[in-house]
């Protein structure tokens, strides 16, 4: 889900509460999944009517995937502790295409053994006490703007060479809905 333009957002009480008010019979499905991955590798099912303080989880993997909350020596973190996501299983993506140094940064070698490599996908996230697993935040600057993936220290680099710039701070302030 995007909200504002800005990227993955966690869905909030405030969005089940606008659902189960105007469909109220729907199934909610919480999908999440990078494009570098099958696109919902995780999913959760809001339990019918509930409406629960804080943000919905991202859930578990689907068949034939795997999902690892890592700390920064690639261990698993403890429940509640919060790590980067990583996804590996049959739908992780080979790497990039002509991109070799960043397929090397981004798709990394498996330490535990289910499938060659896993995606490092720049997400964080915590395992919760039921095994499932809830999206923080970034580990980095980049945003999404209208679907688009925007590395903020690139679009930096490309301006901070032009003669007329002295110095370049890049933020995002919000789209118009």
């Amino acid at each position: 889900m995007t909200e504002g333009g800005l990227g993955l957002v966690k869905i909030t009480p405030s969005h089940l509460s606008f659902w189960r008010r105007h469909a109220p019979n729907t199934r909610l499905i919480n999908e999440y999944g990078p494009t570098e991955t099958v696109v919902g590798c995780c999913g959760y099912e809001v339990p019918a009517g509930e409406v629960k303080a804080g943000a919905v989880p991202i859930g578990r993997p689907i068949a034939n995937m795997q999902a690892y909350v890592l700390d920064e020596r690639m261990k698993p973190v403890l429940v509640g502790v919060v790590g980067e996501l990583y996804i590996g299983g049959a739908g992780v993506a080979r790497g990039y295409l002509n991109r070799p140094a960043l397929t090397a940064e981004r798709f990394v070698p498996n330490p535990y053994g289910s499938g060659d490599r896993l995606y490092r996908s720049g997400d964080m996230a915590r395992y919760l006490s039921g095994g499932e697993i809830e999206y923080v935040g970034r580990r980095d600057r980049q945003v999404k703007v209208r679907g688009f993936r925007i590395e903020l220290r690139e679009v930096k680099s490309a301006l901070a060479p032009h003669a007329g710039v002295h110095n370049v701070v890049v933020v995002v302030r919000g789209v118009a809905e």
